[in-house]
């Protein structure tokens, strides 16, 4: 796979699939001199049958002709399903592999890309890429078919040739700046369907939180606004597109004109046959089909290389190592030396801090998740074989995604369900009122439970993993102080002799934690107990006051 550009990637595609490529041009090629030939046919059956008053030789051309017309009607089927199999295996193709990359990138996809860009990329730019195929297949054979209609002009009459001829410059000249600036502006249309695109999945998924906070108006307000700027920025490339279209089609005719009007005055002076005429007529009209094939191959290729650039980016997102040194054998300590976190095995940890984005980014490091200087019994955990990390050290994230399944199913993951095992998990959650029945279906991302029933079900889930060493932010947010409450008991008995790190501010846990790490400007400013902390370290207690406070009210 080439991904050292737009260009290069398109190229190693069209590679990839030569022979429907192949198959294409070859069809499209035999199509447009089935048509070039007619032309020729007619004009014989003119020359020598029709103006030498010769039934039998008017009806043998003339039976060439229907011939010729049935062959370049099944050539033209075969053409066209030639290439929607080229174009559609290309799309298919490119689609493979960014579901391959999204799925290596895994839970690091969301912390590089929003899902707007991916469901983008997924579902418009990879089809876009398949039908910039189009110019290796139709238009090879345009090309070819235009080269060999100049050539039986130039039999006719050599000036004829050049003045078909010399509409491939004139083309250029007109259309290829419009090519150049189709692309700029659909490059621009394309990074804001992006950005809206991922607005929407955003507020998508958020519409039950802005619902409560009475924010829907106003997000909704934003999106139309933006909407509206991405449908004007939309009709800026379809108004270069079109004059790219008019004048696709439109010069053809300006040519047909012109050599109809000469062609027509070398007939009358002697210089060409009448069935000549109707040739040349024919091959000029027919010329107006490569050179349509043509001028949209270009669009093709031009919005090709816009999708490409960002399915090619997509593609060069980096995926963590797999492979490595083995774990260590045995539980051990992680410590991640940006912040000076030191999750002990064993033990639960409670990482406080006012900014949550800063205690995810330590479990984050700690989980291996991007990059790290982490270490994992002194053994830096970037040098780790990664399946070992993932089988041993979890990061429980609050919005991680809930698969549509059976509540049983949803809870036991990828392990085989064990309704004893499920069901403790369950309790150590408080999920009570979610678990009434193990069969009770879940629907994608649990859009049929409230926020606290899927924050519970998303820890239930952690909590039968079972890991060696489980980092969860936040898992209790969600839920009022009574629950909250009986998870902070529960919690610290089913994870007893098991490593436990929390990001959290809730009292309730802080009190249970074995070790307190305070956290100013994402370092840690003290570490101690939790009633330690509070009689020494006043941004401490301030934080975890505001908070009891906030929860109170």
């Amino acid at each position: 796979m080439d991904l050292r550009g737009p260009a290069r990637y398109l190229w190693w595609l069209a590679r990839r699939n030569k022979h429907r490529v192949a198959l294409g041009a070859g069809f499209g090629t035999l199509w447009f001199a089935s048509l070039a030939a007619t032309p020729y046919l007619l004009a014989k059956a003119i020359d020598n049958g029709l103006s030498a008053h010769d039934t039998a030789v008017l009806v043998a051309w003339s039976a060439g002709v229907l011939a010729l017309g049935a062959g370049s009607a099944v050539l033209g089927i075969m053409r066209h399903r030639s290439m929607t199999k080229l174009r559609t295996h290309a799309g298919l193709m490119t689609a493979d592999l960014v579901l391959e990359h999204a799925t290596r990138l895994g839970a690091a996809l969301p912390r590089r890309l929003t899902a707007g860009e991916v469901v983008t990329i997924g579902i418009s730019d990879v089809w876009v890429v398949g039908r910039a195929m189009n110019v290796l297949g139709v238009g090879v054979a345009g090309t070819i078919s235009y080269a060999t209609i100049a050539v039986l002009l130039f039999r006719t009459s050599p000036l004829l040739a050049v003045v078909v001829l010399a509409g491939v410059p004139v083309l250029g000249v007109v259309v290829g700046p419009l090519l150049t600036r189709m692309q700029a502006a659909g490059q621009r249309y394309r990074e804001r369907q992006g950005v809206l695109a991922g607005r929407l999945v955003d507020v998508l998924g958020g519409l039950g939180v802005l619902n409560g906070l009475g924010g829907k108006e106003t997000h909704l307000a934003r999106y139309r606004a933006e909407s509206a700027g991405l449908r004007d920025q939309g009709y800026r490339v379809d108004v270069t597109a079109s004059w790219v279209g008019a004048l696709g089609t439109g010069l053809p005719v300006i040519f047909l004109a012109v050599v109809t009007w000469i062609s027509a005055r070398m007939a009358a002076a002697g210089e060409i046959t009448i069935g000549e005429l109707v040739a040349v007529y024919g091959w000029t009209a027919i010329l107006a089909i490569p050179v349509d094939v043509m001028i949209f191959c270009g669009m093709d290729v031009t919005r090709g290389l816009v999708a490409a650039r960002r399915v090619v980016g997509f593609l060069r997102v980096p995926v963590e190592p797999v492979d490595g040194e083995p774990a260590p054998e045995g539980p051990g300590p992680l410590r991640d030396p940006v912040s000076g976190v030191t999750a002990e095995p064993g033990r639960f940890t409670a990482l406080a801090v006012a900014r949550t984005a800063e205690a995810e980014a330590v479990l984050d490091r700690l989980g291996r998740y991007g990059a790290t200087d982490a270490t994992w019994s002194d053994r830096r955990l970037d040098r780790i074989a990664q399946p070992e990390i993932r089988d041993r050290v979890m990061v429980a994230t609050h919005d991680a995604d809930l698969f549509a399944g059976t509540l049983r199913e949803v809870v036991a993951g990828r392990e085989e369900p064990d309704d004893d095992r499920v069901r403790r998990a369950i309790d150590a959650a408080v999920a009570h009122d979610v678990a009434a029945d193990l069969e009770r279906p879940v629907e994608w991302r649990g859009r049929n439970l409230s926020g606290g029933q899927r924050q519970r079900l998303r820890l239930a889930r952690a909590l039968h993993a079972d890991p060696e060493m489980l980092l969860a932010a936040e898992p209790t947010s969600a839920v009022d102080a009574h629950t909250e409450a009986a998870i902070a008991q529960r919690l610290t008995d089913i994870r007893s002799g098991r490593g436990t790190v929390l990001a959290t501010t809730s009292p309730v846990l802080l009190a249970r934690a074995d070790v307190v790490h305070y956290l100013v400007g994402g370092r840690v400013a003290a570490s101690g107990t939790h009633q330690h902390l509070l009689e020494t370290e006043q941004g401490y207690r301030e934080l975890v006051t505001r908070v009891f406070d906030e929860a109170s009210a």
